[in-house]
């Protein structure tokens, strides 16, 4: 096993255990730990999927962390206002 297995694997588990986590009742979809989990999960596997030149994977898994990246600066927005 490669170096890259060991990141892609870690990179997969990281999405699985938040996923896993929502599916228990254990994570709210809405908390910056779940988004931020997502974007580190997916971040990984789309770096290795366009180092691979491996465009669906790195259409599905950069879309994931878009959309991840997304709810997590729509969660930190939210919070600064309920600051404010």
């Amino acid at each position: 096993m490669h170096a890259l297995d060991v990141l892609e694997i870690a990179g997969a588990l990281t999405i699985l255990i938040a996923f896993a986590a929502a599916q228990a009742g254990k994570l709210r979809q809405r908390t910056v730990t779940y988004q931020l989990l997502n974007l580190l999960g997916s971040g990984v596997l789309a770096t290795i999927a366009a180092v691979q030149s491996s465009w669906g994977f790195l259409l599905l898994e950069g879309s994931w962390a878009v959309i991840s990246l997304i709810g997590l600066l729509s969660l930190r927005r939210s919070q600064r206002e309920q600051a404010a």
